[in-house]
């Protein structure tokens, strides 16, 4: 393919949404509130069942920082060999040391771990002190991707920076912008950056289907999912931009 689209999912539902209007991969999430968590060993067998393209959980033991214990790192070794286990085609994680650089042991560990699946370094890129030094160092541990919005809240805001980042990197890794990628912006984010690699969470809203709903509860039972309509536009987007 001319270019890869990867979308998250937080359900089932959205893997096969995802699958169904043609992304190139999922990245499977739980916990939308804390920007994604690392998914049950049931969610993701059930995943792997029903879906045939590339699958990648997400180890990311907890919401905040990618400051680990050695409780939460034996934790993410433990999730990688089930990722393994289970048919995964690759897995999604990032560690740094207190001072904002790569914990460069730790994650080669993790890389060891997950044996031939492939490696996505995730947005704990967007905490380093140094992108252009980190660039080289996850290149250097054998990554085959690093998501980031450009050290920005969003792709838009980094844009400057990704597009460094993608003529830095070259054919040794591929920058795959994410965080605020939608189909009215992925054709600029294309063109200006050179990224061949994108990441949307394309996400909706669904209210709940229960009958009976306590209001005296006072929360809502709605779910993050995904917006097949929008993963529709950004690949009709993509499709029309590398193709002329």
């Amino acid at each position: 393919m001319k270019y890869e689209l990867e979308v998250i999912a937080f359900n089932i539902e959205s893997c096969l949404i995802a699958e169904k209007n043609g992304a190139s991969r999922i990245e499977l999430c739980a916990n939308p509130s804390e920007g994604g968590t690392t998914p049950s060993a049931g969610m993701i067998a059930e995943a792997r069942k029903s879906t045939s393209i590339q699958l990648f959980p997400i180890i990311r033991p907890r919401g905040g920082d990618f400051l680990y214990s050695d409780q939460e790192f034996n934790a993410m070794l433990y999730d990688i060999e089930t990722c393994r286990n289970l048919g995964c085609d690759g897995v999604v994680f990032g560690m740094l040391t207190k001072e904002g650089n790569i914990d460069i042991n730790r994650c080669a560990q993790l890389i060891e771990n997950a044996g031939d699946m492939s490696i996505t370094f995730h947005r704990a890129f967007d905490r380093v002190n140094d992108p252009l030094l980190a660039l080289e160092q996850i290149i250097e541990l054998g990554c085959k991707r690093i998501l980031t919005s450009g050290l920005k809240p969003t792709v838009m805001e980094g844009i400057e920076l990704l597009r460094q980042l993608v003529q830095l990197a070259g054919d040794k890794i591929k920058i795959m912008p994410g965080s605020g990628v939608r189909s009215n912006n992925i054709i600029q984010l294309a063109e200006t950056t050179g990224a061949k690699a994108f990441h949307s969470s394309a996400r909706k809203n669904l209210s709940s289907k229960m009958n009976y709903i306590n209001e005296n509860m006072n929360e809502s039972l709605s779910q993050v999912t995904l917006d097949a309509e929008e993963v529709q536009k950004i690949k009709q987007n993509l499709d029309q931009f590398f193709i002329s």
